[in-house]
């Protein structure tokens, strides 16, 4: 039996480890010992901590792992990778991680690539902030977190302050950028490539707080959008990925697109999207076993790629209030049959700040899109 090497053991990486074990793989779950679902589900637990790069590669060498995985977390990309091209596994280089983890770089890229994206400015300090001839609104952000974390939309300079030094507190290398604000709705768009081929597998609509921390907070997968404007966001988005020489895996891009069309890439992971799009909505609105596909192509084998699901709507809308445990229980009363499950469900205590304190979600399915609809979380 082959051995697979997980990074991370948090409830995001659960689908991962047990579709692993269904295909018969044996589980190496590596992370800080905290508890974590992950931990009780793996066939084998090793408490090092997932930034422990050169200790888990030695440790995969011992084993003799056949790969190396992770989904919906940057910093597990970062030792994923580092791992592969360690001990020559199928992985993306240490310069697309690099790029794809970290937005400046990113920005960088995008610009000499010629890829549609807004305009920033990096600062370590408010004292650099300030400095600068800004055109608000715009977007205050840390270089290298994901989930929502110490974003600010600004109108004008009051709060640059507390934003700033915000984003650079939740920063792991304590920088922030400053973008100008891209107008239009959001959407994400997941890929997987293979052997530097890229496949398309859905746009999803995101609904979020809207500003000024635009914490998410639902999703809806496929778009309602129309055919041209999805051959348009996959031009747009292949050429992106070639641009940050992603060759391998999946990838989880955000856009907007505005009233005219037009698209502009807010940033892309080198990963599968978190908040279940990748390990549930997409197999909900496709067929396609995403979380399989992760699996295969870090070794070496050629994913399955084949809709099998066209027609079916998937949507997850997240807890935040009692205002949606009311919807929930609506839901229940009015169609309980389109529901999939409710996922990581807790009592309601204090104020959503990030995504990560969400209180929950519930996640549903259905042939129609009118049923889904009345159960949208609210356009910002």
């Amino acid at each position: 039996m082959k051995n697979l090497a997980i990074i991370g053991a948090s409830y995001l990486q659960l689908p991962l480890i047990l579709k692993a074990k269904e295909l018969g793989y044996v589980t190496h779950v590596f992370a800080w010992k905290s508890d974590d679902v992950g931990e009780k589900a793996a066939d084998y637990f090793y408490p090092i901590s997932i930034v422990e790069k050169d200790l888990i590669a030695d440790k995969c060498k011992e084993i003799g792992i056949d790969g190396i995985v992770s989904i919906a977390t940057d910093l597990g990309a970062i030792t994923v990778n580092y791992v592969a091209n360690k001990l020559g596994l199928i992985g993306n280089s240490l310069h697309a991680t690099e790029i794809s983890t970290n937005k400046h770089l990113m920005r960088l890229a995008f610009e000499k690539g010629g890829d549609p994206s807004p305009k920033s400015r990096l600062v370590s300090s408010y004292e650099q902030a300030k400095e600068l001839a800004l055109e608000y609104p715009v977007i205050v952000k840390p270089t290298d977190r994901s989930g929502s974390r110490a974003i600010t939309k600004l109108e004008d300079n009051n709060g640059l302050k507390g934003a700033v030094e915000r984003a650079i507190e939740q920063s792991f290398e304590k920088k922030a950028l400053i973008e100008e604000y891209a107008c239009g709705q959001e959407y994400s768009v997941e890929c997987i490539t293979y052997h530097g081929e890229h496949n398309f597998l859905a746009v999803t609509k995101k609904f979020t707080t809207g500003s000024p921390k635009f914490i998410e907070t639902g999703h809806l997968e496929p778009a309602p959008i129309s055919d041209t404007l999805t051959e348009k966001i996959k031009k747009t988005v292949f050429h992106a990925l070639d641009t940050l020489n992603i060759t391998e895996g999946a990838s989880h891009t955000e856009i907007k697109i505005d009233e005219d069309e037009n698209i502009r890439l807010i940033e892309i992971g080198g990963r599968m999207g978190g908040d279940c799009i990748g390990s549930d909505l997409v197999y909900l609105s496709t067929g396609v076993d995403f979380v399989k596909a992760v699996i295969d192509v870090a070794l070496g084998n050629k994913p399955d790629l084949t809709k099998k699901a066209d027609g079916r709507y998937s949507l997850i809308r997240f807890v935040f209030d009692k205002n949606d445990l009311g919807v929930i229980e609506r839901i229940k009363k009015e169609h309980p049959e389109i529901i999939v499950r409710e996922d990581n469900m807790k009592e309601i205590t204090g104020e959503v700040t990030d995504s990560s304190t969400r209180f929950g979600a519930i996640i549903l399915k259905s042939d129609s899109m009118e049923v889904l609809k009345k159960y949208l979380p609210r356009d910002e």
